[in-house]
């Protein structure tokens, strides 16, 4: 079961970064959709805090992609390269295209 984490300052701050650095890597424009949110999950086996990343390039195409640990502890060198953004691809419930 995921649950959404109520933010303070410091951590909507964090999300605000985050964003910031997201749409910087990825070269996205001003006007581009960027979400971040930090979460808990009780689920065994499953991070107990994490960030996840969702944008929309050309508002059409979804990316994704998770860091597990808090907002606050997030930094720049935390996000995936530039050059991983094809495989960020978020299908949702459709699954892949390979499968």
């Amino acid at each position: 079961m995921l649950t959404r984490r109520d933010g303070n300052p410091e951590q909507l701050r964090a999300l605000d970064r985050i964003r910031d650095w997201t749409r910087a890597r990825f070269t996205l424009s001003d006007g581009a959709t960027v979400m971040a949110a930090e979460i808990s999950c009780k689920v065994p086996g499953c991070p107990p805090v994490e960030t996840v990343v969702a944008f929309w390039d050309d508002g059409t195409m979804r990316y994704r992609f998770k860091v597990f640990k808090p907002a606050a502890a997030v930094d720049e060198n935390d996000l995936p390269p530039a050059w991983l953004k094809p495989s960020l691809v978020d299908y949702g419930e459709l699954g892949c295209e390979c499968c």
